[in-house]
């Protein structure tokens, strides 16, 4: 049996939360970058968009993360009214630290200092599994759509006009 290293300290807790949720997939450390959709698909062998990317935006001025399909680019002016928000704009890199603990490229759909307001991007209903950042830029996770809409307590919505 070959021993695996252990998983860095973001990823045990993003385990510990899927454990907690009775989930069954494991957090995986890859041999590359998986910071992009794009690296994450290439390296898992899938489709981009069946990569859960984990974005976070400002709502005016509240952090709301967003769980997109890899195959999209978050349309802001049609999310906007589905958060019953006046603006949505991207978080900056040390926002995204401060209230996620987590690195860009790396965010989890969990595992956060505290609760964060979630919406999941409907596209990604058409992939099983999906593949979600596992709390660094090297590690994923596999889960259905339904879960990651279970464990994040998020709500389904359009992100972009496809």
């Amino acid at each position: 049996m070959t021993e695996h290293p252990p998983l860095p300290e973001r990823s045990r807790i993003v385990q510990q939360h899927l454990d907690d949720a009775g989930l069954t997939g494991r957090v995986r450390e890859l041999p590359d970058s998986t910071r992009t959709a794009a690296d994450a698909a290439s390296a898992l062998g899938c489709e981009v968009g069946a990569i859960a990317s984990s974005l976070l935006f400002l709502a005016d001025d509240t952090p709301v993360l967003v769980m997109t399909s890899g195959r999209h680019r978050v349309d802001t002016d049609l999310l906007a009214p589905q958060l019953g928000a006046a603006s949505v704009a991207m978080a900056s890199a040390k926002l995204v630290r401060d209230v996620t603990g987590q690195a860009i490229g790396g965010v989890s759909p969990v595992g956060h200092p505290s609760p964060i307001r979630t919406v999941v991007d409907v596209a990604l209903r058409d992939y099983d599994p999906v593949w979600a950042a596992g709390g660094t830029p090297r590690t994923v996770f596999p889960l259905t759509f339904d879960d990651l809409v279970t464990i994040t307590h998020g709500i389904p919505v359009r992100v972009a006009a496809d």
